[in-house]
């Protein structure tokens, strides 16, 4: 995106490639969980003024594109995604609707890149994750 974001004094373009996993890796985004976090990663991601430019939910970890106003840090955003889902997926999948605190859904790192200039290889990275994974996957099988 060549346009900038503006805040009252500020002119910005802060855009991230965030990747994180669930804890111990546990292959537990398919079916309805996968298709469910999406749109509660973007509304949580409004909830910090940051927009959800690219994303892909893969078995075991999360792509993500995120455009990040300077005001927060990245650590903040991400945390904050991170908390609120694991709530979210705890009383909606979970079965635990009152008194609940959080418990650990994600692993607690994560990897974070600027994009700059190579926003749409990125993006294309982004989009294509799923099919090198299964390409890689039957080079492994044949060695």
């Amino acid at each position: 995106m060549d346009e900038y974001e503006s805040l009252s004094h500020t002119r910005w373009e802060c855009t991230y490639h965030v990747v994180f996993i669930p804890k111990y890796r546990r292959k537990v985004l398919y079916g309805e969980l996968r298709r469910h976090l999406g749109e509660v990663f973007r509304r949580l991601a409004e909830h910090r003024d940051s927009r959800i430019e690219e994303g892909h939910l893969m078995a075991d970890h999360v792509h993500m594109m995120i455009r990040i106003p300077p005001k927060y840090a990245v650590s903040q955003v991400v945390g904050y995604i991170k908390g609120k889902s694991a709530i979210h997926l705890a009383r909606v999948y979970g079965e635990r609707k009152r008194n609940f605190v959080g418990q650990s859904f994600w692993a607690r790192g994560y990897f974070v890149s600027t994009v700059g200039r190579d926003e749409a290889q990125i993006r294309e990275y982004i989009r294509n994750q799923e099919q090198e994974d299964q390409r890689l996957e039957q080079t492994r099988l044949w060695q």
